[in-house]
């Protein structure tokens, strides 16, 4: 049942969609995609399944999809509300703390970084490094991947990182926007997923790394790590077809992204403070001292016999 004066749910979605969309980078306009092919699956289940009886809601959405799913999809739905209730739209925000009561998967409430230990590390380099398949080209993506290891930026930073963004010495690079595969589509977003720009001292292995890359009349806008076709990577082809196939002898069930883990677990072991760790890696002290500091304190912390 819709309240007096109050537009249908999907409606005010639509409103909220279009207002949002023209400001948002491109994965986030694809999840709020996914949200909506959800709401539009719900509504088959009959023409009141989505409506403000925020309850009712709920346990439907729990019919047709995941805990999780449902969850956040409740959170967006409480975000539409109050940008609803913000134009007037609509009265109150019957979706208000929903979502907190429902428990959350354990990747979000206990993040556990997965770090590669210097051994490992150099290990899997040297892998993509010596591979020799035949019929393969494993070996052209080991520079990207040391300097995954060696920045701690995320995969999609270095993907998208131009040599117009990488000083002329190689002392120094700008992260200042990814390349991101969505939908099979490669997509160029500025600025970071924290929407910064961070210049970024690199160590002088990583500054001899880029100069044997360099060519001589690098344009400003040609990648730093291209795919042997000469493009951006394929990142989702990357992560199933080449990753796993190399990785996995050292050390299994790990991504690119653990390369981001090794990189602030070993900074914090050789004494980096955790602010600049942040600085470095576009986050928050708080989710290094809370995901990684304190784990690292108590595997140091032995019991009293």
């Amino acid at each position: 049942m819709i309240p007096d004066n109050q537009i249908a749910l999907k409606e005010l979605w639509n409103k909220f969609l279009a207002d949002k969309l023209p400001h948002i980078k491109a994965k986030t306009k694809d999840e709020y995609a996914n949200f909506t092919h959800l709401l539009d699956k719900l509504e088959l289940l009959g023409s009141d399944a989505l409506s403000y009886d925020a309850l009712k809601t709920k346990q439907n959405l729990l019919s047709i999809t995941t805990n999780d799913q449902t969850r956040r999809m409740l959170q967006y739905l409480g975000a539409c509300c109050i940008w609803g209730m913000k134009h007037r739209l609509i009265t109150d925000n019957p979706f208000s703390g929903l979502a907190t009561d429902m428990p959350k998967r354990k990747s979000v409430t206990d993040p556990d970084p997965n770090a590669f230990t210097e051994a490992e590390r150099e290990a899997v380099i040297e892998a993509f490094k010596n591979d020799k398949r035949v019929g393969m080209n494993y070996r052209h993506y080991v520079a990207i991947v040391e300097f995954w290891f060696l920045t701690g930026c995320r995969p999609s930073e270095a993907i998208g990182l131009t040599w117009g963004n990488v000083s002329d010495d190689c002392s120094a690079v700008i992260f200042n926007g990814s390349i991101q595969t969505i939908r099979g589509v490669q997509v160029r977003s500025e600025l970071s997923k924290n929407n910064k720009v961070r210049s970024f001292a690199v160590s002088l292995r990583v500054q001899e790394l880029l100069k044997s890359r360099r060519p001589l009349d690098a344009a400003l806008l040609s990648l730093v790590f291209p795919s042997p076709k000469g493009k951006a990577i394929n990142y989702p082809n990357f992560l199933t077809k080449v990753w796993g196939k190399i990785v996995d002898p050292i050390k299994p069930n790990t991504t690119p992204y653990n390369c981001r883990d090794t990189f602030i677990t070993h900074q914090l072991i050789k004494g980096v403070p955790s602010a600049v760790i942040a600085k470095w890696c576009d986050t928050s002290t708080g989710m290094i001292d809370k995901n990684y500091a304190d784990k690292l304190k108590l595997s140091w912390i032995k019991p009293i016999d």
